[in-house]
């Protein structure tokens, strides 16, 4: 299996859960705090395509996106969701598993047991 990465907050309660239970298993990872290291806009259009779309890779329950003026919550564009994500990183579920096969977000103990063991 190619090396999985996941991408998260350092201090986010799922991250950690996610984190832990990988390393219970013996999966092989590395964990990138996205706010100590931006991910490329590049990567992030990737990451919503392969997922089905921004709706998919931003969190629109949080509380950074309720506290978002209205008109921020309309964005028109790829650019737009960019700029979006570049101002409030919290915005994007966490965590981004990432390997050379797929990228999902969140973590479910059922799912990792699927796609990583």
């Amino acid at each position: 299996m190619t090396m999985l990465t996941l991408y998260g907050l350092k201090n986010c309660s799922t991250c950690k859960k996610a984190t832990k239970w990988l390393d219970e298993q013996g999966v092989a990872h590395q964990f990138v705090d996205y706010r100590d290291h931006p991910v490329a806009p590049e990567r992030l259009q990737q990451w919503a395509d392969q997922l089905g779309g921004w709706p998919k890779l931003v969190n629109r329950a949080s509380p950074t996106w309720r506290n978002l003026p209205e008109a921020r919550k309309t964005p028109e564009s790829d650019q737009d969701w960019l700029q979006l994500i570049a101002e409030f990183p919290t915005l994007v579920r966490r965590p981004v598993a990432v390997d050379a096969q797929a990228v999902s977000v969140g973590f479910k103990p059922d799912v990792f047991a699927q796609r990583f063991i």
